[in-house]
């Protein structure tokens, strides 16, 4: 095979390219888009090939399923799932890990992994410092557990879409919904065994001290009244799980008339009680969602199941020439004159102890208000306010969105998997419909698409047409091609798998499948066998990324507020990497060949 400039030229850059990668001298999509107008420049791949991934099937269905999974963020279903997942009874960590990586595993495979990851990784913070438990027990399995289940299915994660929209534009048929699931089902299967119960002890122990209430902590109090709809009603207050809250105290319960202000760990929660507790507000917002716990009736919205689109959090600091000073909650009138709800009181260096409606305000007083969301600019510039900013934001929308929500991604599922339509047009409709009945709002939806991510993946199936174009797929083919001497076809597999896993330590899963798709090509091509046992061999390869904390966006989003260092992923990882290839390869052999 003759080699030229091009040749060179192109496997230059693709050195430089890793190298300024690994080293972080520039912005990923920075580094990935200049690597493409160099090669443009020298021609080694024509202009109207080099761009064409930007208007690929795949590229185009990953923005759409930011949307759609925005959607299910916004609406609260994930939210929904938490309590499924971590469970109210005391359990060991091994049990735990198996909680949090089943389901996690599951939605994977129907959803983009990316915003699950990001949803759960607060969630999961708040509760095992809730619970005195390490997070980086659980993060890491949290990453692993979204990567396994987005091998299940087509739509599970970006780098099947790629590789899926890489089949079609070199004219062969692309995955079918489930084509990957005979081997991504047995090997999610075996990862979570693998992590769950190596976990445990592999894993490292970090705790990340949580905000503690205390002199310098800016303390709200809330009321709440204990409703029917309260499950746990005459249990203590350590098996309700409100004794040792952090960032959340206590301090008070108000029972027919008479005031329990010692509250005892075995103390036990009665119909109608009236709960006072102190805290930082984003677990006052929490805490206030709570069923059963009624913060106060309203009849313009309900307080748990509000729209956060429309409805929003402020905090306002009470001025001395306010018309509030000097009045109780309840004779201001509040509701009716700003249009808002009074969550909770701060007063500096007091707590409160009287109902909220019975709280006599003062000059000085932030309140932590639920508003609608012109409330800041209405009332901004007024007397009766020194300040008024936003707050912690809590995903809410009412009941109705949610169930429209996860119709419409059942619907969008069902119509792929029947060929009903194509993905591409599934989720473009799922998106509208989404939009339309406003279960997430237009401006939420394009800030949710990451641009960032579709630079690299565009830029990265150009790169992917100049290595083709130079030579170095078809070279790297015949390298591939001398293992079939010796060990066979199952030979050549294992180089391609090896190969993409290898440069997946370096670069991200989505750049890597479309770098080393031309390769696996040029190598099936060349044997003469089926492309698509090889487009799945880069598929899983490309997804399956453990070891490293820069090759896969999940890893990296749970590397900092896990606390972990790059050894702890090829502590648990590598291993995880080098089985789950055998096991994949043994999978694709056996169904292919």
């Amino acid at each position: 095979m003759p080699v030229d400039f091009n040749f060179w030229f192109t496997l230059f850059l693709l050195v430089l390219m890793s190298v300024a990668l690994v080293k972080e001298w520039f912005d990923v999509s920075i580094v990935f888009f200049g690597v493409l107008l160099l090669l443009v420049i020298a021609g080694v791949v024509e202009v109207n090939k080099a761009f064409n991934g930007f208007s690929n099937v795949g590229v185009i269905s990953i923005a759409l399923l930011f949307i759609v999974a925005g959607a299910l963020q916004s609406t609260g279903v994930v939210d929904e799932l938490t309590n499924f997942i971590y469970g109210s009874k005391p359990t060991t960590v091994r049990r735990k890990i198996f909680r949090i990586m089943f389901p996690v595993t599951a939605l994977s495979a129907f959803m983009n992994n990316t915003p699950i990851v990001a949803i759960l990784i607060p969630s999961i913070k708040s509760w095992a410092v809730k619970n005195n438990l390490s997070p980086s027990k659980f993060l890491m399995p949290l990453s692993f557990a979204a990567i396994l289940g987005g091998m299940c299915t087509l739509i599970g994660t970006s780098t099947n879409l790629i590789v899926h929209g890489l089949l079609i534009e070199n004219g062969y048929a692309g995955f079918s919904f489930f084509e990957l699931t005979p081997i991504g089902l047995p090997v999610a299967l075996f990862g979570i065994l693998f992590v769950g119960i190596l976990g445990a002890k592999l894993l490292p122990e970090r705790k990340e001290p949580m905000i503690e209430l205390g002199e310098s902590t800016r303390e709200y109090v809330i009321e709440l009244k204990v409703t029917e709809e309260y499950k746990n009603i005459n249990k203590s207050i350590e098996d309700a799980g409100l004794r040792h809250l952090k960032g959340l105290f206590l301090f008070q319960i108000e029972r027919n008339g008479k005031t329990i202000t010692a509250v005892g760990p075995d103390e036990k929660i009665q119909l109608n009680d009236r709960l006072f507790f102190t805290g930082i507000p984003q677990t006052i917002l929490e805490l206030q969602k709570t069923p059963g716990l009624q913060l106060i009736k309203d009849s313009s919205f309900d307080l748990k199941r509000y729209d956060a689109d429309q409805i929003k959090t402020f905090e306002a600091v009470v001025s001395h020439s306010s018309p509030l000073v000097g009045k109780t909650v309840r004779e201001s009138s509040f509701r009716t004159n700003y249009n808002a709800v009074i969550i909770a009181i701060h007063r500096n260096g007091e707590r409160i102890k009287k109902k909220i409606g019975d709280i006599v305000l003062k000059p000085g007083d932030t309140l932590l208000l639920l508003a609608p969301k012109k409330f800041m600019r209405q009332w901004y510039n007024s007397k009766d306010f020194y300040l008024i900013s936003n707050t912690s934001e809590v995903f809410s929308k009412p009941r109705r969105q949610m169930i429209i929500s996860v119709v419409v991604l059942l619907f969008m599922v069902l119509f792929v998997v029947l060929k009903i339509m194509p993905l591409i047009s599934a989720a473009g409709l799922a998106a509208i419909i989404l939009i339309l009945t406003k279960s997430i709002s237009s401006k939420a939806a394009k800030d949710l698409i990451d641009f960032k991510v579709l630079i690299v993946i565009g830029s990265a199936f150009g790169i992917a047409q100049a290595i083709n174009n130079s030579g170095l797929a078809e070279f790297f083919a015949q390298q591939l091609l001398r293992l079939e001497d010796v060990f066979g076809i199952i030979g050549v597999l294992a180089g391609v798998y090896f190969l993409t896993s290898a440069y997946n330590t370096i670069i991200t899963s989505n750049a890597t499948s479309a770098l080393i798709f031309p390769v696996a090509l040029s190598t099936a091509v060349d044997i003469g066998a089926n492309v698509h046992p090889f487009a799945l061999t880069v598929a899983i390869a490309s997804a399956a990324s453990f070891a490293s904390p820069i090759s896969y966006q999940t890893n990296l989003m749970v590397y900092g507020p896990g606390g972990y260092r790059f050894k702890d992923y090829i502590k648990i990882g590598l291993p995880l990497q080098i089985l789950v290839g055998f096991l994949s390869i043994t999978l694709i052999y056996w169904l292919y060949f």
